[in-house]
């Protein structure tokens, strides 16, 4: 539940209104995504901290469709866009005429570099490097893997890949074999894996990005093979089918991704960079991690077609914004 401290003046804020421009809407990290703002907002709406916070998706995942969008969005005349943008670099142009306009910009997820915009971050690089960590200590002997990585050309991806790589460094025990891409979606992990596995050797294990490791699974349960340690990414059919493994053999792994509900958090740093208290420009959440021990609990907890996930608040926002200064 959202909390909003009755103490608190909204006239700064009330007649604002705020758009999320999303690039991608084809895996249930971004459904959930889009439902956490819908939840977030609807409510600041309804108690009169903004008036408008609509969401905007794009259709093909396309650059020139999102700079497209951000540019309706300024003449729209909305005072903050909140953006998970296609690529950290190709949109700065669109970010800087939003900018020019006096509109408040506010990255989150798959980030941009434009200056005058705030960054909310998380760890991919570390999420990455720690995957191969985790499997060095479950498998000292090394082995092959398959990575699955996620949209080409978002920070997201590169991030994440730059900590794979580096850690393998670490670890020479261990081969790529074979790379893939997944689009951060279970089918079409599914199918690039399937396409690869007939000409590979045995594989240890497979480093994800989220929403792939459900989809690998089914390749190599497909191909008649036994699964090798799968890294997972906090979705409900990954979680189910990790406890069912679990369960009949003992089957162990790890899950980690930033929670959906990074949008909200996305949104309450714009309110207060319209309420006169902006923070830092570069801000650092932390991700969700599920262990052996954890991962019951959590799947209770999330629901169907979903994933674990963390919605945050107006005080999450200030307290971000004292610890970031």
């Amino acid at each position: 539940m959202l909390l909003l401290s009755a103490a608190h003046a909204y006239a700064a804020t009330a007649g604002k209104r705020i758009a999320l421009s999303n690039n991608y809407a084809g895996n249930s990290w971004r459904q959930t995504m889009l439902t956490s703002w819908t939840d977030a907002t609807g409510r600041a709406v309804k108690m009169g901290v903004v008036k408008e916070a609509p969401a905007f998706t794009t259709a093909e995942n396309q650059v020139t469709e999102q700079a497209a969008q951000i540019q309706n969005m300024i003449l729209q005349g909305f005072d903050a866009i909140v953006i998970d943008a296609a690529s950290p670099n190709a949109l700065n142009g669109a970010i800087k005429s939003a900018c020019d306009a006096g509109i408040t910009v506010i990255s989150f997820d798959g980030i941009v570099t434009a200056p005058c915009a705030w960054r909310l971050t998380v760890d991919f690089k570390g999420m990455g490097a720690e995957q191969v960590d985790y499997l060095a200590q479950r498998l000292p002997q090394g082995g092959n893997l398959i990575q699955i990585r996620g949209i080409a050309g978002t920070s997201i991806d590169d991030a994440f890949n730059v900590g794979m790589l580096d850690a393998l460094k670490r670890h020479p025990n261990f081969h790529l074999v074979s790379t893939v891409y997944g689009n951060w979606t279970q089918t079409v992990a599914q199918k690039a894996v399937a396409g690869v596995l007939p000409g590979l050797p045995p594989i240890a294990g497979v480093l994800t990005e989220g929403g792939d490791g459900y989809g690998a699974a089914q390749a190599f349960s497909s191909a008649g093979r036994q699964a090798p340690i799968i890294i997972m990414g906090n979705r409900q059919d990954e979680l189910a089918w990790w406890k069912q493994e679990h369960d009949k053999t003992g089957y162990t792994t790890m899950s980690s991704s930033i929670a959906p509900g990074v949008v909200t958090l996305a949104f309450w740093v714009a309110q207060q960079v319209l309420d006169g208290k902006p923070p830092p420009k570069d801000l650092q959440v932390p991700y969700l991690k599920i262990s052996q021990d954890t991962l019951n609990d959590t799947l209770a907890k999330t629901p169907s077609g979903g994933l674990a996930n963390k919605l945050y608040t107006q005080q999450d926002a200030e307290q971000l914004r004292a610890v970031g200064h």
